[in-house]
């Protein structure tokens, strides 16, 4: 017993590096995806285009994300992972510095699908390798690691673009983020872990779930609230800025409160289950709350503070949230957790790619009633579908709670 706890305890101090790169790398890719919700005016600028326009920057990375992800995931369960990994880490990084020296907006956007395509890969590829390399019984503590990451590049992306592009132009934050990418591939090519042994699935691919009335409900509902909530937080900065005169610094660091949120609701979806007593029922709660702070944010003109206090519930709605339906989708789908789970990022990012450009051209003309339509409909659709599963799937008895239960029936 004693060699078995110091063999687990050399293990683990053998992968925290690795861990550490992992984090990283799923720092800078939350980072160069959310800083745009601070940079559109200075990107519209620089491109002499407009925001509008400088927006597909966004929409073309989300809709590439959304097509590339379940086949990337798909192909990473079949080659080496930490290769897959490093390649996808030193794209995102020339990705990083093309735009930064885009001569044209057309360019840019291209170069943006480029990095779709690598972002595509560095999140599931990371969560994948934790499970692989990082003993069971120390797996939750690791992937605990590797999230903190993605909060803090969400969280923080948006304030260092913006203080990075007011101190030293737009291309900083570009430049910045390529730089990490490449300090995450070259310490991460010498820290993978001695006793990782990359394992080839042969599985063949099943599509039964896509059958299941109960899997199919949540699935969508999750791409569109989640979808619906990110795209609305993208264009957060445009409304700030138009609503109060914020320089892109200023933008940069209110949005923060949006992480703030963001990483209490991580730590609170817990809690928040336990007092609903199940995910369906928590989940109806944190979708009215995300609806209710992005209708008082967009259309109420509230003073700064409210506006504030707007952006951390909104942040602390969509991070109880989506572990609670991913909860769901991964008790309800069996053997096709892997192809479920990156669905949803698909839906998500699907729901991005339809609202954005709406919404962004809704705020130029100032039309408040065409941008509550297009982010209301993105979020009455995801609500309905959350009070339905939540309604249908109930507990009636003690054989239909089961949480493993794939009959479809509901």
């Amino acid at each position: 017993m004693v060699r078995t706890s110091e063999k687990t305890s050399e293990t683990s101090n053998q992968h925290r590096p690795f861990l550490a790169i992992l984090a990283l790398a799923v720092f800078f890719v939350g980072a160069s995806e959310f800083m745009l919700s601070a940079m559109l005016g200075p990107l519209a600028e620089a491109f002499r285009t407009s925001p509008a326009r400088a927006s597909w920057l966004i929409s073309g990375y989300a809709f590439t994300y959304a097509l590339a992800a379940p086949i990337l995931g798909y192909l990473s369960d079949r080659i080496d992972r930490v290769r897959f990994l490093l390649f996808a880490l030193l794209a995102f990084a020339i990705d990083g510095i093309g735009i930064a020296f885009s001569p044209t907006i057309e360019i840019a956007m291209v170069l943006r699908v480029f990095g779709g395509l690598a972002s595509a890969v560095i999140i599931p590829t990371a969560f994948a390798l934790v499970s692989e390399i990082v003993p069971r019984e120390r797996q939750a503590g690791a992937m605990g690691l590797v999230m903190l990451g993605m909060t803090f590049g969400i969280a923080l992306g948006p304030a260092l673009a913006g203080v990075l592009t007011e101190w030293a132009g737009w291309r900083l934050p570009f430049l910045t983020s390529a730089s990490g990418c490449v300090l995450a591939f070259i310490i991460g090519a010498r820290t993978t872990p001695g006793n990782y042994s990359p394992s080839f699935a042969r599985t063949t691919v099943h599509f039964h779930w896509m059958k299941k009335w109960n899997v199919i409900r949540p699935l969508i509902a999750k791409g569109a609230w989640n979808g619906t909530g990110v795209a609305a937080f993208l264009l957060s900065g445009e409304i700030l800025k138009q609503r109060y005169n914020l320089n892109t610094a200023e933008i940069g660091v209110t949005v923060t409160a949006f992480g703030f949120g963001l990483g209490i609701g991580n730590l609170s979806a817990g809690w928040i289950r336990r007092v609903c007593g199940r995910e369906e029922v928590s989940l109806i709660t944190i979708t009215a709350l995300l609806a209710l702070s992005i209708a008082a944010f967009t259309t109420v003109p509230l003073p700064f503070i409210g506006t504030v206090t707007c952006l951390v519930l909104w942040g602390f709605a969509l991070g109880a949230g989506a572990p609670s339906s991913t909860t769901i989708l991964a008790e309800r789908s069996g053997h096709s957790k892997g192809m479920v789970l990156s669905f949803a990022e698909t839906l998500n990012n699907v729901t991005i790619f339809a609202v954005l450009p709406a919404a962004i051209r809704s705020i130029d003309r100032g039309d408040n009633i065409s941008l509550i339509l297009v982010l209301g409909t993105g979020l009455f659709v995801g609500i309905i579908l959350t009070l339905i599963d939540g309604f249908l799937s109930r507990p009636v008895s003690a054989e239909q709670s089961k949480p493993l239960d794939l009959s479809g029936s509901n």
